[in-house]
């Protein structure tokens, strides 16, 4: 198993992040970096894929834009990188899943059965019936700052032995910050 130091704040964001309307994340299996990349950039990339790779590029070292993809100069070492994620995605990079809503609403439901506060446990059990339970069970704790942080730290608690799981899925440990 490879021992990496992994940021997981910054995975947990991506895991919540359960839409991926706007951005997709990867974990870089060399270095322990996240990787977040833009719908835009993926789009352009995947068009550059559908247009100009095959098979004989698999070993490219440098994408060379033709004046079709005429790009912003900003954006192009990001689909360079993009470029690099699709390419060598098995061997060095592996997108960070979403979360399971079932195993946030689990999360939600056993935070609830820990409360000393029944009566706020059993508002919030009636508010994750249905759908918008996520952010109307945030917006609940909005008037309970001491439970509000009470909720944080326990789904970060367990966020990270979902975070662990999945890294010991794809042969990575975590490693103590040196």
């Amino acid at each position: 198993m490879k021992k990496l130091v992994v940021d997981f704040d910054e995975i947990q964001k991506a895991m919540e992040d359960t839409e991926r309307d706007a951005f997709e994340y990867f974990l870089d299996k060399e270095t322990g970096n996240i990787v977040i990349l833009s719908q835009e950039i993926i789009s352009r990339a995947y068009a550059i894929l559908d247009e100009e790779f095959d098979e004989d590029l698999a070993e490219y070292e440098e994408v060379e834009f033709d004046e079709e993809y005429a790009v912003p100069d900003w954006m192009e070492d990001e689909i360079e990188l993009a470029l690099d994620i699709f390419i060598n995605e098995k061997e060095r990079y592996v997108r960070i899943p979403e979360r399971l809503h079932r195993d946030g609403y689990n999360t939600m439901k056993e935070f609830c059965g820990q409360l000393e506060n029944k009566e706020l446990s059993g508002q919030l059990m009636q508010i994750l019936d249905g759908k918008g339970a996520f952010r109307r069970f945030k917006d609940a704790l909005e008037t309970y700052p001491r439970e509000r942080k009470s909720w944080y730290a326990f789904n970060a608690k367990i966020a990270k032995k979902e975070i662990e799981n999945w890294l010991k899925s794809i042969g990575i440990e975590q490693r103590p910050d040196s």
